[in-house]
This record gives structure tokens, sequence and C-alpha cells, in this order.
């Protein structure tokens, strides 16, 4: 496969296709219902209707849902009631623990931004005392290099440089040869279990990954952003991750 030109950019859902063949299978949560109180109050009240929709605040909107482990959930809503939004809950059954992303696309592109922002809660289920460390920022994935396998035709590097940013390239598929620094955002939620999202500044896109660096080495994802032809669409993803290192930054710390 030769690789693209600098002028040969790939569009969002280029890249995208076939990126959840590696994907850990969906879940059914049909009849549970749950509610997340954030930190800043608000309430999300779900109630699984079936294997694909349920009703978030009274609203009836589709899902999807991953058991990332036994007791912790990956569910994501491509908001068809919201025109280019995503809501993202990842809760856990024993601890009780929740943290959500918001992610939105912008009504045009500014010089500099990302046009697709995310917004980050934490939160607590209904059903028992919450347990554990409250999910929040990490700086633990600084330094580290890993390779992720998403399918046959999906292969990429990421090197963690900050608490902001991560730099990326295509090792195969369609974007080989492709890579760029762009802004992103980690969580820890349990021990080895990190959210990970990015938002790019070439094209209008960001994700969200729950990446599992303690259970099974797997990652679960979706992405949000703009075709080629200018519409909004919501992508799964997933695959194995292959750690390759670590570095520890002497004297000053990154951001």
């Amino acid at each position: 496969m030769s690789d693209p030109s600098p002028d040969e950019w790939r569009t969002y859902d280029e890249f995208a296709a076939g990126i959840d063949t590696y994907r850990l299978p969906n879940a059914d949560l049909t009849g549970r219902e749950l509610t997340v109180t954030l930190d800043d109050g608000a309430k999300l009240e779900l109630r699984f209707l079936d294997s694909e929709r349920l009703t978030l605040n009274g609203v009836e909107d589709p899902y999807d849902a991953v058991a990332v482990r036994p007791d912790v959930f990956f569910v994501n809503l491509p908001l068809t009631s919201v025109e280019g939004e995503s809501l993202t809950v990842v809760y856990s059954t024993t601890t009780h623990r929740a943290m959500t992303v918001r992610s939105v696309i912008g009504d045009e592109d500014v010089e500099g931004t990302p046009r697709v922002s995310q917004t980050f809660h934490a939160g607590t289920t209904d059903g028992g005392e919450p347990t554990g460390d409250v999910p929040g920022p990490s700086r633990d994935l600084i330094g580290k290099r890993n390779v992720y396998r998403y399918s046959p035709n999906h292969l990429y590097e990421h090197v963690y440089l900050s608490s902001e940013r991560y730099c990326w390239q295509c090792v195969e598929g369609v974007q080989r040869g492709h890579g760029d620094v762009d802004m992103s955002t980690v969580w820890k939620f349990a021990d080895g279990l990190y959210l990970f999202c990015f938002r790019e500044f070439r094209i209008a896109v960001a994700s969200v990954w729950l990446h599992d660096l303690g259970y099974d080495l797997r990652t679960t994802g979706v992405f949000l952003g703009i075709t080629g032809d200018g519409r909004s669409e919501h992508s799964r993803a997933g695959g194995h991750i292959y750690p390759l290192g670590s570095i520890s930054y002497p004297d000053v710390q990154p951001v």
C-alpha cells in the first residue's frame, strides 16, 4: 500500500469504516433502570427498553452498550433527539461510580480550535453507596507509547505527551503515513481503566475510548464527526492494545 500524500487527508467516514471490527460484543441491557447523579447536581434517568433503545429523562434514543469488565459498562447514546451530539456513560455496578462525556459538533470551524467539543463529569449511580476513588483527570498515561489494532486494516500508534495532547500516526490503513498532535483528555475510572478522549484539529471529529490496561488490554470507543459530504455521523470502534513502552520525563514534567 502506497502512502497518501499530505493533500490526500482522509475524511472521518473514510478512516472510520470497519474500525469496530475487533470491538467487544454488545451487551443487552433490556429492562434495566439506572439513575446517574452528576457532580453538578444533574440527574440522568436511563430506562433500557430493549437491546437498542432507551429513554433518557423520558426522551427515547438509541444506545449501544459494552461490558468492558464484568461490572463495568460503556454505554453510548448516538443522540437522534439532538443533532450533532452524543452522550457516553461509563458506570460500575460494584463501586457505583460513573462518569460521562458529552460530545458536541460546533456550528462552524474556528481557527485553532477543534470543532467537536467535549465536557466531562464524574457521578454516582443509584442502588448502593459509592466506594473507591472518584473518577477524575489523570496523568498516568503521560510518556506511554501504545499500538492499537482495530481491524486487519486499522493499526495506529499513540504517544501520550501531556495531560492535554497526544501524538498519533497510522501504521496501517487508509491514513497510512499520516499523523498529528491533537487535544486529548484522560480520566482514571478504576485501577488500569482509563477514559481517553481526543479532539482533532484537521477534521471535525472527536472520540471517546475506555482503555483497559489492567484486565485484558482491550479498548472500546465511539466517534462523532462530520463526513466528507457534510453529514454528522456516529461510529463505533474498538480493538486490542499493545503496549510498546514508556518514558519518564527528567526534571520538568510536561503540562
